[in-house]
């Protein structure tokens, strides 16, 4: 982009960024949404950027002989370890690459060499989300703006034959900008563009994206499907599918992982699955039609799911219009489910926090770099070699305390608010407070104790400051009803704990995890020391940030909620005068008032008498004077179980917890199960974790459904109907499982009786004093 120097300063949002090399020179490419448009910012005269230790410096060079776009540098920094470093620069990414690869095979060590030039150039410079164009010596360069523009969002979906080796239509939707593109003849109608063949239709799609001008595409499964399926036609018609906002032709490639990545210029791609795994929500299936009976209340307009692909060729020979409006309505789901999660202002929120790109799916651990790597360098450090930290100690997870099984009334859940975040605040937990108070030459009164020898100089910590920024950040946006950014902030400050234990994280060292962890262990267990030896409470069981205290089945329930909120501020208290006493450390730790059970079921492991760990469930006191039933690893919420399961579930403990009568109910469900009154319920669903031909020694049930449905379609000549994270629906029949869709055997009632209405049932029942098999045994004779 060419702009005028006439001190008119261009702000935008960086959409897509790309580096390569021009002229034998680095250039740099964003891609930013301003408030008039999209416009490309191209970067010139930076260097690719690294280090190596200085001790390193003379090996390094010859290592590096004929690369002139190369040069090392002594710097005034160290590395953690506290040894100079120089600075590895190269002028273009070709040397650049030679250059890293020659280092590697001689065994130089490097640290930060995988940050690409595109993304430091960012960080360093604090841009986030909105950047500002201006001029320096000539060149332009971009600095840190908020402006976040109005995004503009086109949803794609395509229909294609069952083999997919031919597109019947294409829908698009861009705000009130509706059109389906149909491959044929099709009845005169508004919003309808019929196209003589298959090119003729590609081409009307890049005509109709450039027409409509979105800064982001949005589909269901649009990367994995829809767009390599068009990159594929494309190839086959010879199109140049140009998508974007340049002239290069769309990419859509697939990683070693089997994740699909579209390469677009100036248009970001989100997919509609993995944008709402990134921000948390949670479904039992992933399907659009499912998520759109879940959030929106209406689903797709062929609403049976194992027809859906012999109804979609039929209308198309028998009905276009039809199908035109059945592809038109896939697209408004995928974007009012969009908006109703409010998928781009959560994303939006994640950028302006962290500098992830809108369509980084995951990144954790870049997020860590981006907020922490500026903050080590300003003050004199470079990071470690990759996640080169101890790593050969002994570090739990999350405390999970032993539970006291039994079926309680008035049980309260005093919950640590974000626990591990306030360790890392009180402690002053932190990879460069680590590396100088275990240097040796810090004042004692400096120095806060961790674990596994670990020691932590408070005056040099960069991550209780970056923690106390997000907490307050998030409190704001709680205030102020921003759903999208508090979850955000939720997000990282509990990454900021998980990427130090990880070693994907550079920073990874288990001197930094195990000083959380382990703290977190301590302070669960003294609390509930503290509660029983102070109030006369039981604590019952206690799970990595929670406490579970029994007040007693006589308790007489009078202010209950008060009593709860008096123990959380009492317990605060305690806490601060602790660490302020052992530690002389200001306490982060809130500790708060969460729910009140009036019933609370405490189960034993199966075929144990100790009490279960991560399930429960309780009859839960609500704000507003109602109740709700809570399930907590239980059948009812975990998605392998059958809606048979669940529902039984659901059903027995409402009546036990209100204490009403409940063995009619048993001896009602087994014979609805043996009539065969409850078949639409006995349908299990399990994801494929890998490729079906992978699992040779085992061979789960669901793998075994998928295999014969498999095998069917390949005799019909049909491509595969599964991939690795789909679901399989199955049902357990006389003659084992077999695929929902082509059930031929009678189903095994009894495997439904003793497989999921028995284990439900006796989770509960022995604390009332019965069991499923004594009550119902005599009915299952009759059958």
């Amino acid at each position: 982009m060419s702009i005028p120097d006439d001190g008119l300063a261009r702000v935008g949002l960086p959409l897509t960024r790309r580096q390569r090399d021009h002229d034998g020179r680095l250039q740099l490419s964003y891609w930013l949404r301003t408030a008039g448009g999209a416009e490309e910012v191209l970067i010139e005269g930076e260097s690719a950027v690294a280090f190596v230790r200085a001790a390193d410096h003379e090996r390094a060079a010859s290592v590096l002989q004929g690369l002139r776009g190369c040069s090392l540098r002594p710097l005034a920094l160290n590395t953690l370890s506290h040894e100079p470093v120089c600075g590895l620069y190269a002028d273009n990414l070709a040397d650049w690459h030679e250059a890293l690869n020659r280092l590697q095979q001689a065994g130089v060590a490097l640290m930060e060499e995988d940050i690409r030039p595109v993304d430091r150039y960012l960080i360093e410079r604090g841009i986030f989300a909105g950047a500002r164009v201006v001029h320096r010596n000539g060149q332009l360069a971009l600095t840190r703006d908020p402006f976040v523009p109005d995004l503009r969002l086109l949803s794609l979906d395509i229909e294609t034959t069952l083999r997919a080796d031919r597109i019947l239509s294409i829908a698009l939707q861009c705000g009130d900008q509706e059109v389906v593109l149909f491959n044929g003849d099709i009845p005169p109608a508004p919003g309808i563009l019929p196209c003589a063949d298959e090119a003729a239709l590609l081409g009307a799609l890049v005509e109709q994206v450039r027409r409509m001008d979105p800064d982001i595409l949005i589909g269901w499964n649009v990367i994995g499907f829809d767009l390599r399926v068009l990159v594929q036609r494309a190839r086959a018609r010879g199109v140049r599918l140009c998508l974007g906002r340049d002239d290069q032709p769309l990419r859509v490639e697939q990683s070693q992982t089997g994740r699909w990545f579209a390469r677009l210029n100036g248009r970001v791609v989100l997919d509609g699955i993995d944008t709402l795994k990134g921000a948390t929500w949670q479904f039992e299936r992933y399907s659009l039609e499912f998520v759109a009976r879940e959030l929106l209340g209406r689903g797709k307009l062929i609403h049976d799911p194992d027809d859906r692909g012999e109804e979609i060729q039929r209308l198309y020979r028998e009905a276009p219009e039809a199908l035109a409006r059945y592809n038109l309505e896939d697209c408004r789901l995928v974007t009012e489910i969009f908006a109703k999660a409010e998928l781009v202002p959560y994303l939006l929120a994640r950028a302006r926090l962290t500098g992830l790109a809108l369509d980084k799916v995951g990144g954790s651990s870049q997020a860590f770099d981006n907020l922490y790597l500026p903050r080590l360098h300003r003050a004199g450090f470079v990071a470690p070699e990759y996640a080169s930290g101890q790593g050969d100690l002994e570090v739990p997870g999350g405390f999970v305390m032993d539970s006291r099984p039994g079926l309680y009334r008035h049980v309260l859940v005093l919950d640590f608010k974000s626990l591990y975040p306030s360790i890392i605040r009180s402690f002053q937990i932190d990879p460069l407070g680590l590396a100088m108070g275990t240097r040796g030459d810090a004042p004692p009164e400096a120095l806060v104790p961790g674990f596994h020898h670990a020691i932590f100089d408070r005056r040099h910590a960069l991550l209780p400051g970056i923690i106390e920024r997000l907490w307050r950040a998030r409190d704001g946006a709680k205030h102020a009803g921003n759903s999208a950014l508090s979850q955000a902030i939720k997000i990282q400050m509990n990454a900021c704990y998980g990427v130090l234990g990880s070693r994907v994280c550079r920073f990874f060292d288990q001197r930094l995890s195990g000083s959380i962890t382990l703290r977190g262990h301590q302070i669960l267990q003294q609390t509930a020391e503290h509660i029983e030896a102070t109030y006369g409470h039981t604590v019952i069981y206690g799970d990595t940030d929670s406490v579970f205290v029994w007040l007693g089945d006589d308790w007489p329930d009078q202010d209950t909620d008060a009593h709860g909120e008096r123990l959380a501020a009492e317990l605060n208290q305690w806490w601060h005068d602790q660490l302020r006493m052992r530690f002389d450390i200001d306490s982060a730790l809130e500790l708060q008032y969460e729910a009140h059970y009036s019933r609370f079921l405490m189960p034993r492991m199966r075929h144990s008498e100790k009490g279960s760990k991560k399930r429960y469930a309780g009859l839960k006191r609500q704000a507003e004077g109602g109740e709700a039933l809570v399930f907590r690893g239980m059948e009812t919420v975990r998605t392998d179980w059958t809606p048979l399961a669940r529902r039984f579930q659901h059903q027995l403990y409402e009546l036990i917890f209100h204490d009403r009568p409940w063995r009619t109910l048993l001896q009602a469900q087994v014979a609805a199960v043996f009539a065969g009154d409850c078949d639409a319920d006995l349908v299990y669903r399990r994801r494929i974790r890998q490729p079906l031909a992978d699992y040779v020694r085992n061979r789960p049930p669901h793998v075994r459904a998928a295999q014969q449905l498999e095998d069917n379609r390949r005799r019909q000549g049909l491509p595969p109907a599964y991939r690795v994270g789909d679901s399989v629906a199955y049902v357990m029949t006389v003659n084992g499982p077999e695929p929902a869709e082509q059930l031929r055997s009678p189903i095994d009632y009894q495997h439904y009786v003793d497989r999921q209405l028995l284990p439900v049932a006796d989770s509960i029942l022995p604390f009332v004093g019965e069991s499923f098999a004594r009550l119902v045994a005599p009915q299952i004779d009759l059958f």
